[in-house]
This record gives structure tokens, sequence and C-alpha cells, in this order.
């Protein structure tokens, strides 16, 4: 894990300075693009079966030159300072893709959760909390949800957060002023302060940026099928009802993704998870397929369509078989660096949305754009979970609380934006979409 945390650490950092070149950045500009404002590395103590266990934690503030730190904590064995300097960095470039105000930021805990009892994850959550509450704040950093922590985890670290900073919560003056400092964490419990459509938020931003790009391009000169797509000019409905789709990753960005997308009419053909896949032909029920995972522990075995789960709808396939798929869209909603040297010839989408972080590794991402397939670049396709945490952060602060129609419109008003921006300057310097997103981040950052 410490390699991989390096790998994702150069690969960040080399696309920013490959970006800054093309830019005519001067070194001092470069450098501060590069290297953290802060990085915290500490320990701190929690009693686990009845004895004090040292955790190693991290906070890494990488620049806030448009707002305050923003990104998840995540708790994994594997979590390496090199990992969470990475991530903090792609933060920095996902919410100025975005266009929010707000920085990058990251943290972590080495730890195995899956090995804690809930109270000993809570008095975890919450020592973690107090270790950082110095250097966090609702305009300083705003931490949020990353891998193995949820919601009830934000609710547990903000109070510890408002416990500390004001020692007791009679000492909080008005309801005005705890909100606000509710807004320090999002991804909150609603009753905490949470916003409504934020656990869908990742996956429907995904859909909706998916389905502005098609409104940009060519898609029967794309997919090369007129056959599908005689009338260019017909409505995007009828381009996306012959759209394929192969998700890969069946958590909640995967499944949101692949519940969405079927609503708004594409075809899901194949989901899968850690243990297996499976392949639908006719197209699948994802909410079905959902139920079915929770009952037999894994997608596999799952050929669920409309209401039914049935043997003769579809077929057992493997994660990487899943990837080869002849679908339209390919959607790695889990790992890095899951398409790589080994099976980059394999692929046959001629789009792939980047829902996990860096699915591509740098040689695929060459290869696969060379062949004529469009990219999506994570920093623009999974950036809305950090969206409607900007639109929870910001009903905090104004002491409001919306309804999930009016996130959801805000969500899809924003992402809309931010793939035209893209898009034109994409078109404009006939460059790849990732190149565009990082010019575009860059260029916003440097301009503050």
């Amino acid at each position: 894990m410490e390699n991989s945390g390096k790998k994702m650490l150069e690969s960040a950092q080399g696309i920013i300075k490959k970006t800054a070149k093309n830019l005519h950045l001067t070194k001092d500009i470069v450098n501060r693009l590069i290297k953290p404002n802060y990085i915290h590395e500490f320990e701190f103590t929690v009693k686990a079966k009845g004895r004090p266990v040292i955790y190693k934690g991290f906070r890494i503030q990488h620049n806030n030159t448009l707002g305050p730190y923003k990104g998840g904590i995540r708790f994994h064995p594997g979590v390496t300072k090199e990992e969470v300097q990475a991530l903090a960095t792609l933060m920095t470039i996902k919410c100025a893709v975005a266009g929010i105000p707000f920085g990058g930021g990251k943290g972590g805990v080495v730890v195995d959760p899956k090995k804690l009892t809930e109270s000993e994850l809570e008095f975890l959550s919450r020592a973690y909390a107090r270790s950082i509450a110095p250097f966090i704040g609702p305009n300083v950093d705003v931490p949020a949800p990353d891998v193995n922590t949820n919601p009830k985890i934000m609710g547990w670290m903000v109070d510890e957060y408002i416990k500390n900073v004001k020692c007791q919560m009679s000492n909080v003056k008005n309801k005005n002023e705890l909100n606000e400092l509710r807004g320090t964490f999002t991804g909150k419990p609603v009753e905490k302060g949470g916003t409504l459509g934020r656990t869908e938020a990742t996956g429907r931003g995904g859909v909706i940026i998916l389905k502005a790009l098609l409104k940009k391009i060519n898609v029967g000169a794309i997919f090369k099928s007129p056959e599908k797509w005689a009338n260019q000019d017909s409505p995007l409905q009828k381009k996306i009802g012959g759209l394929t789709i192969a998700v890969q990753g069946f958590g909640n960005v995967g499944y949101y993704f692949a519940k969405i997308a079927s609503e708004e009419g594409f075809k899901v053909v194949a989901v899968s998870d850690s243990h297996g896949a499976v392949y639908v032909k006719g197209g699948l029920s994802p909410e079905k397929t959902l139920q079915c995972k929770k009952e037999n522990g894994t997608v596999a075995g799952c050929y669920c369509k409309g209401s039914v789960c049935d043997l003769r709808y579809g077929k057992e396939i493997t994660n990487e078989e899943l990837l080869g798929l002849p679908v339209d869209v390919l959607v790695p909603s889990a790992f890095e660096n899951v398409i790589n040297g080994e099976n980059m010839r394999k692929i046959k989408a001629k789009i792939i949305v980047e829902m996990a972080n860096g699915p591509l590794t740098d040689e695929a991402y060459e290869f696969l754009s060379k062949k004529g397939v469009i990219v999506v670049p994570d920093v623009l396709a999974n950036s809305g979970g950090v969206t409607v945490s900007y639109l929870e952060w910001f009903q905090n602060m104004k002491n409001e609380k919306w309804s999930e129609e009016k996130v959801n419109q805000r969500l899809k008003k924003m992402m809309e934006k931010a793939v035209e921006v893209i898009w034109t300057k994409s078109e404009a310097k006939r460059i790849p979409l990732k190149q565009a997103a990082f010019e575009v981040a860059i260029e916003r950052i440097v301009k503050k």
C-alpha cells in the first residue's frame, strides 16, 4: 500500500507539473500547486479490548486558495501519508473543477475498522476528532466521510468537535452558531445538520455529467452505429435508450450510478462487487440486484430483471470480464488502477466514466485516449459528492434547510456548468477532457 500511495502521489503531481508547463507557469507557482500547506501527522490513544492502543492519524491540508480545505477521512489499515497527500492534492483540483469555493484536504487513520466493536469505533472517531479539532473549522477545514467512514461517524466527530471547541453544548449562544459549527463536517446525519440528497450525490452527479456530455458529442460517430442513431438531431432521450452500461463496483457510488442511470433510460447490463459480477444482456434492475446482494452477500448469481431474479436472464462473470464487455459506457466505481497495462487492450467501451479515484493507470489512460476512447476524469466524474457537501455546508452557514428536490436541482445546475466549461476548453484546444479539467482547475487557482 505504501508503494501504491507513492505512485498515486507521483501521478497526481506529475499531471499538475505537465499542465503547469502547458500553461507556462513559473517554478514558484508550480511549487505552490504541488506542496501541501500543512501536514499534520500524529498518534493518539484509544482503549480497545480493555487496553490502550496507539493509532496513527493524518490530516493534510493541501491548498486553500479558493476556500476552506475540503476532503474526506478514511479508516483503513493501508492508509499512508503519501496516499493522503495525493488525495488532498486531487481534492484541490476537484473542488476547482466543480467551481465550488473550497480547497483540498484529506485525512486518515491506520486502522482496520472491521475489527472494532461499534463502541470502539466511536471512541476512535471521537479521539481522531479531538486530535484535529485545533486546526479545522467551518471557515478553515471541512472534513467528510471517505473509505470506511459514514454519516454516523461524522455525527460522532461533529459532536466531539463542538464539545471541544465550546467546552459544553450549553455554551453555544444560539442556533445559528450551532449550525455554523456543525458546518465543520459534511456528510452528517440529517438530524445533525446533514443535507437531503447527500447519499446519492456522487452517483447522481456522474449520471448528470454523462448526460451533459452526450448532448455535446456526435453519438453516432463515437459509437460508429449509424443504424442506432440515424438522426443525430434526435432527442437526447432516444440516444440514451440505445446505450449500454457496465458498472464495476456496487457500493454506494456504483449502486446509485446504476440506479439513476437506469431510471434515466440507459440500459445497465452488468454490475459487480468484490466477489464477482453478473451480466444481464437485456438490462438488469439495480434495485432488485441490490436486494438480492443483501440476501446472498454478493451480486454473483443475481440475474435480476424487472422485479424478478432468474437464471435465464443472465450469467455470472468475473470483474476482469466485466471490464472487457462490449458495452458503450464503462463505469469503474471501485478501486484505483483497475484498468492498467495488462487489460487495457481488452477495453471495448467508447466512454469511460471514472467514478472511482484513479481507476486508470497513466499507461492505460494514454493508450485508450489515443484509441479515441473518451475518458471522463475522476476530478469531474465523481465531483457530485463534494458539490453536495458544499451545499450542505452552505445550508449550515446560512441556517437553512432545503428540500431534496432543491438540492438535486442545484447539483444538476453546477454539474452541467462544470461540463460546459471543460468541454469548451477541450474543443477549443483540441485536448482530452482530463487535460482540459486540470487546466481549468489550475487556472482558477492561480488567478485567485
